[in-house]
């Protein structure tokens, strides 16, 4: 099944696909497992961000969070035709709570050790760096036969760039610590206010890129 899975999702579009055991949300606690799903971003399109998004980032942002979606369900309708309850975490949602999703998907995806978090506070793989979208799906088939040892190591080490760079100063530049992984990386507020209110025009203001751009972390070549 192991197998299987990652073969459709990368069939799909999907560029990386993890597994984990995850603590779920209270609604769904019989679905302790996660699948997560990894799509790369164009290096062309963030590469072309400078102080500001690009219009071009902002459609290619929402044109990935839909591929994502559309992964999650492709593989989520496959585990309940295989006897298994699922349920997708959209790509890009609030979830009652204001910057927070029904679950995180860069706890499932550390959890799978496909990466680490940054200093930009996002997720970073290991092969493809911090240009990349995630997806979840949450279900209680045993996906045990694919899990693997969480990254121990920081992809960031001594860099700061995108906490220099980050216009609305919003980065705390602490390095990720996943006996604390709560530990605050980044105020989240700012950054929303300042996208909001600088970037209006793009996407009214939800969408930014410049911690990713600068990020010289480009992945396992």
């Amino acid at each position: 099944m192991i197998d299987k899975i990652k073969a459709l999702a990368i069939e799909q579009g999907a560029w990386e696909v993890g597994f984990s055991k995850i603590e779920p949300p209270c609604e769904y606690k019989n679905l302790n497992n996660a699948i997560s799903i990894v799509v790369k971003l164009s290096d062309s399109v963030i590469d072309a961000i400078d102080d500001k998004p690009t219009y071009t980032y902002f459609h290619h942002y929402r044109t990935v969070n839909a591929l994502i979606d559309r992964i999650t369900l492709r593989v989520g309708m496959f585990l309940e035709q295989n006897g298994a309850n699922y349920v997708c975490v959209p790509a890009s949602q609030s979830h009652g709570r204001e910057y927070h999703g029904l679950y995180s998907h860069k706890q499932a995806a550390i959890a799978s050790g496909l990466g680490s978090i940054g200093k930009n506070a996002l997720f970073m793989s290991e092969k493809y760096g911090a240009r990349v979208r995630l997806g979840t799906v949450l279900t209680d088939m045993d996906l045990s036969a694919g899990y693997k040892k969480p990254l121990e190591k920081s992809l960031c080490y001594d860099c700061m760039l995108c906490v220099k760079a980050g216009p609305a100063m919003a980065l705390s530049g602490a390095a990720f610590d996943s006996e604390n992984p709560d530990k605050k990386l980044v105020d989240a507020e700012s950054c929303s206010k300042y996208m909001k209110e600088k970037f209006q025009l793009i996407g009214r203001g939800s969408v930014c890129g410049i911690c990713i751009k600068k990020c010289p972390y480009r992945g396992v070549k």
